[in-house]
């Protein structure tokens, strides 16, 4: 059962939620996406504290029961800081034990930018969607005098429908548009993320779905190919869409992400 507390982050308090774990093996920091709360994450945490993690993490400013105004960020590096804080919280409760880092789509991309200030400190990262690379829809967005009020069809996150309809019901859920200042932040950072240098010997899994119509395939593969070090490792699951953890075969996604950390703390 989560636990959740308050905390003042960066820009703001910040809503967090602790998966625990008397005796964990490993420590997972968790990072949602744009838009989403990690309440939509139960179940992926739930998987890991059986397999003997305790899990953490925060909604982002402006995301889910965080202060701020809805979907607003305007550095993303602000948001590596507060991810920075959960990160220090889990090392208090469990001084020496290793710590993961997964990040889903947006949460990707700020677990990558995560990784290159802070890699040096984790056992491995886990890329699921991850936008990076050349995401044309935000250039695009950005050309625009107004951004169109286009929510995100919810038939795109998984062929199972049901996640879909979860999603468009959910009240802490950001159905609006994008905000010109975040596109802004997002196209600095994919920027950084690219000139940022290569994740080195850090054991990298990178999970996404063939058939993903929101942060396409080839597009995140530019992205990963920046920054890859020598340890990739990476999952491409066919007919799968854009949110792999919410997917008919998420089983298997799970049982690949457990076992890549298996490996990667015992190699």
């Amino acid at each position: 059962m989560a636990r959740e507390h308050t905390f003042t982050g960066t820009r703001g308090d910040l809503a967090a939620r602790e998966w625990p774990h008397d005796h964990p093996r490993y420590v997972v920091v968790l990072i949602h996406g744009y838009g989403e709360h990690l309440g939509r994450y139960e179940h992926v945490a739930d998987a890991l504290v059986r397999h003997g993690a305790a899990v953490y993490g925060v909604d982002h400013m402006g995301h889910g029961r965080s202060a701020g105004d809805r979907v607003l960020i305007e550095d993303f590096e602000d948001v590596v800081g507060d991810v920075h804080l959960v990160e220090e919280r889990a090392r208090a409760d469990h001084p020496g034990v290793p710590v993961v880092v997964i990040g889903h789509s947006m949460g990707g991309m700020i677990a990558a930018r995560y990784a290159q200030r802070y890699g040096s400190g984790l056992a491995a990262l886990v890329l699921s969607g991850p936008v990076i690379g050349q995401w044309d829809v935000i250039p695009g967005l950005l050309a625009l005098d107004e951004i169109p009020d286009i929510p995100i069809d919810p038939a795109t996150l998984s062929r199972d429908l049901a996640v879909g309809a979860a999603y468009a019901a959910d009240p802490l859920v950001w159905h609006g548009p994008f905000k010109r200042p975040t596109l802004e932040a997002f196209a600095a950072t994919i920027e950084a993320i690219a000139k940022g240098g290569s994740l080195g010997d850090l054991p990298t899994l990178w999970v996404h779905g063939s058939d993903d119509a929101l942060v396409p395939l080839a597009a995140s593969r530019t992205g990963v190919e920046a920054i890859r070090g020598t340890a990739l490792t990476e999952r491409i699951y066919a007919g799968a869409r854009h949110e792999v953890f919410n997917e008919t075969n998420k089983d298997e996604v799970l049982a690949d992400v457990t076992a890549f950390i298996d490996r990667s703390l015992h190699p």
